[in-house]
């Protein structure tokens, strides 16, 4: 098992930065690749970015693209997502999650509660 722990989150206003934090333990494995995904109220989880394990690969939601910035710590098991230029769009409850990659929620295996981004105009 692999638990997530997401922190960060709160409210902001529109242009404003913010960065989400996601701690894993457990056993996660070395092979995994990190994700953070969203939810707003109403609408179904959407992908925002992935970086796989190494760190080298990449990869945004175009709704996100150039203004959020996904890293990880290998060695910390954490992974970041700082978000720059926040939009009310981007209000929504952000989870952290680790799998195998893609950018669909079933390539991932373990989830975080969730943590809340409010975005004022």
């Amino acid at each position: 098992q692999v638990q997530l722990v997401e922190s960060g989150g709160g409210l902001v206003q529109a242009g404003d930065s913010l960065r989400l934090a996601c701690a894993a333990s457990g056993r996660t494995r070395n092979t995994y690749s990190m994700a953070w995904f969203r939810q707003a109220p109403g609408k179904e989880r959407e992908f925002v970015a992935r970086i796989n394990y190494s760190g080298d690969y990449t990869a945004y939601a175009d709704s996100v693209k150039g203004r959020f910035t996904i890293s990880r710590d290998n060695a910390k098991n954490t992974v970041s997502l700082q978000m720059d230029n926040v939009k009310l769009e981007d209000t929504a409850v952000y989870y952290c999650a680790v799998g195998a990659g893609g950018r669909d929620a079933l390539g991932y295996y373990y989830w975080g509660q969730g943590t809340q981004v409010t975005v004022s105009s």
